[in-house]
């Protein structure tokens, strides 16, 4: 079966073609400094969310974590007090990616869940290396359940969410949120996740070997985040690996083209072993990192639809 090429979502051929003809392409991480790749990203995420218009209530925010001052950007719901709240990490491979190159997603989530959002601009590798991502990401988690009254949101319906790293972010700190003991994180909303540090997966293999997320990009990337090889098994940087019992219930979505398939596969598997409500939508012909191409994709558009019912469904119950 491997050796029929698989479908490709013409939308996304063309997206492809378009970002290239207006010079928007991502430097290979592994070759170009990672100043020139972040530039680049966010040239990529400004000509994303052109148009997209801010929500009348859409504040920055300075709130105090474990290593200093943690910029957030906090999004509410027009014309509803006292929403639910997702806790957000923006994907990158923990080190790349801002705020602002995630607004116009986080908007239309907002818009269309009427869940509030909360932006976590968590500081970056090789700056900062594991585990002050995921330190910072649990410390906004508990700060919204301790103080989100005061932000204009119900800080007991709580949700934690993330694209790619961010989404391995997202499960950790709900990891951590279960061992705490704090009951407010009712929902997890991960989107195209690594979740585990294997790159050697099947899904790899297939996909992972050109444009894109590659192999040699994805073992760079660890090797970039970690500071010692044994991390690897550290369930707060790989939490497919911890005990899942009594998690939030969560909601996965991957492309089909995606590298990382095997680890929404994987996840989704053990979550159900482990008596965890979840279920997985895979999105055919699409590849890693479509969730911001809304605006060129109608998959795209689709995904923040199902997205926004599966957040409100499980915050409203």
């Amino acid at each position: 079966m491997n050796d029929i090429a698989p479908w490709i979502d013409p939308e996304l051929v063309a997206a492809g073609q378009l970002l290239q003809q207006k010079g928007l392409v991502a430097p290979d991480r592994t070759k170009a400094s990672l100043v020139e790749v972040r530039a680049a990203q966010e040239r990529i995420g400004a000509f994303l969310g052109e148009g997209s218009a801010p929500l009348q209530r859409e504040r920055d925010l300075s709130l105090p974590g474990p290593h200093g001052q943690v910029p957030c950007r906090l999004y509410l719901p027009d014309g509803i007090e006292g929403a639910p709240l997702l806790v957000y990490a923006h994907g990158g491979g923990f080190m790349q990616g801002s705020v602002p190159s995630w607004d116009h997603f986080l908007r239309d989530l907002v818009r269309q869940s009427g869940v509030a959002a909360l932006s976590v601009d968590y500081q970056l590798s090789p700056e900062a290396k594991f585990p002050v991502a995921f330190d910072e990401m649990v410390a906004m988690t508990r700060l919204a359940a301790r103080e989100g009254a005061g932000f204009g949101i119900d800080p007991t319906r709580l949700a934690v969410g993330g694209d790619s790293a961010g989404a391995n972010l997202a499960l950790a700190a709900a990891l951590a949120m279960r061992d705490a003991g704090e009951k407010a994180l009712r929902f997890q909303l991960l989107l195209y996740g690594c979740f585990s540090t294997d790159s050697e997966s099947p899904s790899w293999r297939r996909f992972g070997q050109g444009a894109g997320l590659s192999q040699t990009q994805m073992r760079w990337i660890w090797e970039t985040y970690l500071d010692k090889p044994e991390q690897k098994n550290d369930w707060r940087a790989a939490p497919a690996l911890g005990d899942l019992t009594g998690v939030a219930p969560a909601h996965l979505i991957v492309g089909s083209l995606d590298p990382l398939t095997d680890d929404s596969n994987n996840l989704l598997a053990k979550l159900k072993a482990a008596g965890v409500p979840c279920d997985l939508t895979v999105y055919q012909g699409i590849n890693h990192g479509f969730i911001r191409y809304g605006r060129l994709i109608g998959t795209a558009r689709r995904a923040i639809a199902d997205c926004a019912a599966a957040l409100k469904a499980g915050l409203n119950p």
